[in-house]
């Protein structure tokens, strides 16, 4: 059910990427009397940005449908969502529940992609290589906004959204209820904090294509150029160390342990931190 659940979520941010990305598609905006004749489709564009939308909900409770129905006879009792501090349970016998399952499996999923879209904004130059336009088209115009406010953003937005979703999943008793107004800030806190540690496999995954590319060529492909620039924005704290000997380049190694170490040591810290709030 897991990898069900994980090829839906897929299917989901296709439909969601393609809602993003309709509105930039040439042929799809009004276009002036006069380029009638010379700019045209062959056939006339049914669909509307509306019906992505429409289908992501339809596909949400569906598959939502499907979870309570045949959960139990699977022997499927409860659908998780690991947060990295937290792990979430909601019973498949409760349509309520597994409905909100679905809803924030889906929610989780997005908001990785846009945590890793952020941070390739976050590392792309003043002036970005044209594939950074990939980047561009659903961040929209937090693209632009300053380093150090996107940097503010993912604990800003996830602490909100958790403060919110709460009250609810307190209420449904999939969390302990907080203990005060102050507890249930800090537990939204931790939870923001947590969120930056989705980072670390985007991080992991530049540097290890970094090093392959460093050693095995693949072309002038645009991806490759992207990819080698991020990578060395990542790299940028350990120029002034000295981490090549001849031709062999460890940088790239380097920072590889040390994005997961600090990974790992950070999440330690986040679990024991939440652990100790008070229930």
């Amino acid at each position: 059910m897991a990898l069900i659940d994980f090829i839906l979520n897929l299917a989901g941010l296709l439909l969601w990427l393609n809602w993003r990305s309709v509105r930039f598609d040439p042929l799809g905006r009004r276009t002036p009397a006069t380029l009638i004749g010379t700019l045209r489709r062959a056939e006339p564009r049914r669909l509307r940005r509306w019906h992505l939308l429409a289908a992501l909900g339809g596909l949400l409770l569906l598959r939502a449908v499907l979870y309570w129905q045949i959960g139990a006879g699977v022997g499927w009792a409860a659908g998780k969502l690991n947060l990295g501090i937290i792990e979430l349970s909601f019973r498949s016998d409760s349509f309520g529940r597994i409905l909100l399952f679905s809803i924030f499996s889906f929610g989780l999923t997005l908001g990785v992609l846009y945590l890793w879209l952020l941070l390739l904004s976050i590392l792309a130059g003043p002036e970005p290589l044209p594939f950074h336009r990939l980047v561009r088209m659903p961040l929209g115009g937090i693209d632009r906004w300053a380093r150090w406010s996107k940097l503010l953003l993912p604990l800003m937005v996830m602490s909100v959204f958790w403060w919110l979703a709460s009250w609810l999943l307190a209420w449904l008793q999939v969390i302990p209820p907080p203990v005060s107004p102050a507890h249930r800030i800090e537990e939204s806190l931790v939870i923001g904090l947590g969120s930056y540690l989705t980072w670390k496999y985007l991080a992991g995954a530049l540097l290890a294509l970094h090093l392959l590319n460093s050693y095995i060529y693949f072309g002038k492909h645009q991806f490759w150029s992207y990819v080698n620039a991020e990578a060395q924005t990542l790299l940028s704290p350990l120029r002034a160390v000295p981490l090549r000997a001849g031709k062999v380049d460890f940088a790239p190694v380097v920072g590889i342990v040390l994005v997961f170490l600090a990974a790992e040591l950070a999440g330690s810290g986040l679990v024991s931190l939440y652990g100790k709030l008070p229930f």
